[in-house]
């Protein structure tokens, strides 16, 4: 029998949108990691988003790059549109619980206290409800009435800039804006916001499109004079997400979003997610499916691998993963090793800048730490950011942090 969790998404998007522009230093709204948390509870079926999206243009195409549901909800000129877009979900989702009975969870995207009696009839209808958020933004009401609540800003792939970042005027806020908005509490409605000068991350800015990756290189083949910076050689798989274009080649709609992750260290971020969220043993079978809803084009032939199996040997034989006997033959549980404290990842942070030549920009340095150990996640340790966590290692006395006004970036030296 398919014990398998069927989810439908609804995103409250302005009380969304506005939040993270508000509380989280003017950082756009990213809907990937949510996807991702969403990916290892279970299969998505339907996605649905419901604002004025004039309002929301840029917001709009990359809503859709992720398959999401645009439903608008128009404003009137001179007429109230209090509650539009909530009636408008509230609706929706009871006519889904009633005619989809094959959907066994919800997710409701909002801050918003006025979906609580939602929540708690949805679970009347024995239907499981998770909540999201951003934090500073979602009233205190609503997480109690959910199954699980989660709040954005602690997602993996969610930095938020520390009080320094957003008041420094020469530095750049992490994640891109379209505007602010006037601080509205927990239900997030605001006029549209006014266009600004969109920042860019100072963590991501030297981050540019992949390339596609190939299968794995015989030892007697010479790299590729563009790649002779960004493969590593104790690492096969390439350091390109499967299904990338060519950056030549990729058009702006085909241009992936988000930090350039290796195979390896979407493997080790999804086990951890799975191990969080399941509370058992991870077997391959459930880590493969989970990867392939995160990206439905992953296959482990575009790494030199004949079967995943194989793929996970090879991380294995790099002490990447741990590697168990399972309840079926060939399909083993997995599990990552240990992590080590906080003063662990320090050492290892230092380890790493001065294998960079004693001083390095912030600047694709969490890559760099990740390709040592692939499930590194400063949120895992306690940190809302990659920023957060090198200003804590600067205070334990690992690295020493200064502004580097001509690369408008931090630059990060071993102590």
């Amino acid at each position: 029998m398919d014990t398998e969790e069927r989810l439908a998404v609804f995103l409250d998007y302005e009380n969304l949108a506005l939040g993270a522009r508000e509380h989280l230093g003017g950082m756009q709204f990213d809907f990937k990691p949510i996807a991702d948390a969403l990916a290892v509870r279970g299969r998505v079926v339907v996605r649905r988003a419901y604002a004025d999206w004039s309002y929301f243009d840029e917001d709009r195409r990359h809503l859709t790059r992720h398959q999401v549901e645009l439903i608008e909800m128009p404003q009137r000129m001179g007429a109230s549109r209090k509650n539009a877009a909530d009636i408008k979900m509230v609706v929706d989702a009871i006519e889904m619980a009633f005619e989809r009975d094959y959907i066994t969870t919800f997710v409701m995207c909002t801050g918003d206290s006025d979906f609580s009696p939602l929540v708690h009839k949805l679970r009347e209808l024995d239907k499981r409800v998770i909540g999201v958020g951003v934090e500073n933004s979602t009233s205190r009401l609503l997480p109690p009435a959910c199954d699980e609540f989660l709040f954005y800003d602690r997602l993996e792939g969610v930095d938020v800039p520390d009080e320094s970042e957003q008041a420094a005027p020469k530095r750049s806020g992490r994640g891109g804006a379209k505007g602010g908005a006037r601080a509205t509490g927990g239900r997030g409605r605001a006029k549209a916001p006014a266009p600004v000068e969109e920042p860019v991350p100072a963590e991501e800015a030297a981050t540019a499109a992949p390339a596609k990756g190939g299968r794995r290189r015989k030892t007697s083949e010479p790299a590729p004079a563009a790649h002779e910076e960004t493969v590593e050689e104790a690492v096969v798989p390439t350091t390109v997400p499967a299904g990338a274009a060519p950056a030549d080649e990729a058009t702006d709609d085909e241009a992936p979003a988000g930090e350039d992750v290796t195979m390896e260290v979407r493997v080790a971020q999804t086990l951890a997610d799975l191990a969080s969220s399941t509370g058992g043993a991870v077997t391959a079978s459930l880590l493969k499916r989970t990867l392939l809803r995160k990206d439905p084009t992953f296959s482990e032939a575009d790494y030199g691998f004949r079967t995943f199996g194989e793929f996970l040997r090879f991380l294995a034989d790099r002490d990447f993963v741990v590697l168990a006997a399972g309840p079926a033959t060939g399909d083993p549980e997995v599990s990552l090793p240990e992590q080590g404290d906080t003063d662990d990842a320090f050492a290892l942070l230092r380890a790493v800048v001065q294998e960079e030549g004693g001083s390095t920009a912030l600047s694709g340095l969490k890559n760099a730490v990740r390709k040592k150990r692939p499930d590194f996640s400063e949120k895992a340790l306690g940190y809302r950011g990659f920023l957060q966590f090198c200003k804590a290692a600067q205070t334990a006395g690992a690295v020493a942090l200064a502004w580097d006004d001509d690369a408008d970036d931090y630059l990060v030296t071993a102590a």
